[in-house]
C-alpha cells in the first residue's frame, strides 16, 4: 500500500511539474498575466489574480469584439473575495493561439480550450462565467464537462438551443441577428472593421472607456486578429439542427433588456433546458452588461458563486 502511495505521489508531482513548465507568469502595470501552453502547442495569454487564495477557481470567457480586458474590474473584485481568477484571451485573440483555418474555430475547439487551460493550471473544478460568444462557449462547456463545473453564469446569451431556435423562428431575433450572416462573409467584414483607423470597430465599444478601447486595439490591430475573431462566426452554424441539450449545472443568466443583439425569446425559453438550480436576472441594461451595469452584474455573479461553492 505504501509503495502504491509513493507511485501515486511521484506521478502527481511529475504532472504538476510538467504543467508548471507550461505556464509563464509576468506583470504589466497593475495586472498579472500568464502565458499558458496547451497540448496542441497553442499559447493563451490569460489575466490572472488571486492564485494564492484558498477559494475556488473562476474562469472568465470574453465575447466579441472584446478580450479578457473586459473583466479587469471583476477579476480584481473576485480575487479580493478569495477566488482564484483566470481570464484567457481566447482562440484567435491570443497572439500565440491564432490558427489560420476556419475549421480551427469550431465550438468543439473553443470548448476544449477552456478545459485544456484548466488542466494546465491543474484545476479539477471551477466556476465559469461567459459573456456574448464567451457565454455560448460556456453553455457548451456546461454540457460537455458538467462534472468539472461548480456553477455557470451566462451574460447576455441564452442557452444555445433556445437562441438557435429563436434565430430561426422569432421575428425580433431574426432582425437582431442580421449581422451574423454579414460576419460570415469572407474578407469584407475585415475590411469594414479596419478602414479609417478601425473606426467601425471602435464604434462598437460605445460603453467602453478610452483606456479600455486602447487595450482592445492592442490586440485587434495585430496581424490576422480581426479575421480570427470573425472565424468564430464562420465556423459555427447557429441555425444547425445539432443541439447540446439539457444543462445540469447550477446556472445564472443575466440579460440586458435593451440588448441590441439578443431578443427576449431565447432568454425566456432557456429555463426549459436547465435541470439544475436556475436564476434569470433581467436588468435595465444594454448588451455591454459589465460596462453599463457593473454593480448589479457583480453582485449577481458573486451571490451565485457563493451559493454554489461546494
Amino acid at each position: 500500500m505504501f509503495k502504491s502511495f509513493v507511485i501515486f505521489l511521484f506521478f502527481y508531482i511529475s504532472i504538476q511539474t510538467m504543467n508548471s513548465q507550461n505556464i509563464a507568469y509576468f506583470k504589466e502595470g497593475d495586472e498579472s498575466f500568464a502565458e499558458v501552453i496547451i497540448d496542441d502547442d497553442l499559447i493563451f495569454t490569460c489575466r490572472v489574480a488571486g492564485l494564492n487564495n484558498s477559494g475556488p477557481y473562476v474562469i472568465l470567457l470574453h465575447g466579441f469584439p472584446e478580450t479578457s480586458r473586459m473583466w479587469k474590474r471583476l477579476i480584481e473584485d473576485l480575487s479580493k473575495k478569495n477566488f482564484k481568477v483566470i481570464a484567457p484571451d481566447q482562440r484567435g485573440y491570443s497572439k500565440g493561439a491564432r490558427p489560420k483555418k476556419v475549421k480551427d474555430y469550431s465550438i468543439y475547439h473553443l470548448t476544449n480550450d477552456v478545459i485544456n487551460i484548466a488542466d494546465t493550471f491543474g484545476i479539477d473544478n471551477f466556476h465559469l462565467v461567459g459573456h456574448d460568444w464567451g457565454a455560448a462557449v460556456g453553455w457548451s462547456v456546461s454540457k460537455a464537462f458538467n462534472e468539472r463545473l461548480l456553477s455557470y453564469s451566462a451574460l447576455s446569451v441564452p442557452h444555445i438551443d433556445a437562441f438557435s431556435d429563436a434565430i430561426q423562428n422569432d421575428k425580433i431575433q431574426k432582425k437582431k441577428s442580421y449581422y451574423i450572416s454579414l460576419f460570415r462573409l469572407r474578407l469584407l467584414p475585415e475590411l469594414y472593421f479596419s478602414i479609417s483607423n478601425y473606426r467601425n470597430l471602435k464604434n462598437l465599444w460605445s460603453s467602453s472607456s478610452q483606456k479600455e478601447i486602447k487595450d482592445y486595439m492592442s490586440v485587434f490591430s495585430q496581424k490576422n486578429a480581426i479575421r480570427s475573431a470573425l472565424n468564430w462566426y464562420r465556423a459555427t452554424n447557429l441555425k444547425s439542427e445539432n443541439k447540446i441539450g439539457v444543462i445540469e449545472v447550477p446556472t445564472l443568466l443575466i440579460y440586458g433588456e435593451n440588448d441590441m443583439a439578443i431578443a427576449s425569446k431565447g432568454v425566456d425559453e432557456t429555463h426549459k433546458l436547465i435541470n439544475a438550480p436556475y436564476t434569470l436576472k433581467k436588468i435595465n441594461s444594454t448588451h455591454w452588461l459589465i460596462q453599463d451595469s457593473y454593480e448589479v452584474v457583480y453582485n449577481e455573479i458573486l451571490n451565485h458563486l457563493k451559493k454554489h461553492n461546494d
